[in-house]
């Protein structure tokens, strides 16, 4: 993981979730780079080092909802990217990722809370034959669209939502859309 600063650690939470089929399973390596939109970024090489479901649980099965902490460098301002990749390795080196929450904190910084919906296989045997993801809600020129206008306001404290068919980050999912969770 990249170290800036020694004295200001902040913590990460994720929230990982594998889709249902009975093949959205992996056994690679999974590794996750967060960004905000000054360009700071940490990056977790290998995401199960962090894990905390125990030693014998297996990551990013079908269905999963696994939950990782990761200690490191903060991001001051809303995480807003996210880069999910595959190493495509092992007997099962096909994953489907529904999403990523992420939770972040840390000593006189505000909490964060954003969710990225990847909704797409990281893979090179299925469509869109790439083992990285990346989505970037991180463009601030038109961010203030649906929240400002929507007549359902934003709950105080909601997530950020992100999904990969946004240009742009929105803090409220439209109505009935199913590319967003309730909230």
């Amino acid at each position: 993981m990249q170290e800036d600063n020694d004295a200001e650690k902040c913590v990460y939470t994720l929230y990982v979730k594998t889709g249902p089929l009975i093949t959205s399973g992996t056994d690679s390596k999974i590794s996750v780079t967060l960004g905000d939109a000054a360009g700071k970024s940490v990056w977790i090489p290998n995401l199960e080092d962090w894990g905390l479901m125990g030693p014998t649980h297996d990551y990013f099965e079908t269905g999963n909802l696994d939950i990782f902490s990761v200690r490191g460098p903060c991001i001051p301002t809303p995480i807003c990217r996210l880069n999910i990749t595959s190493d495509g390795w092992g007997p099962n080196p096909g994953w489907y990722c529904e999403y990523v929450e992420v939770t972040s904190t840390g000593p006189h910084i505000k909490c964060s809370d954003s969710t990225f919906y990847v909704e797409q296989w990281l893979a090179i045997d299925v469509p869109p034959y790439k083992l990285t993801s990346i989505i970037d809600g991180c463009d601030t020129t038109t961010t203030t669209t649906t929240a400002a206008t929507n007549s359902h306001a934003r709950k105080k404290g909601a997530p950020y939502v992100f999904g990969k068919h946004q240009q742009h980050h929105v803090r409220l999912p439209p109505q009935g859309s199913s590319s967003f969770a309730s909230q």
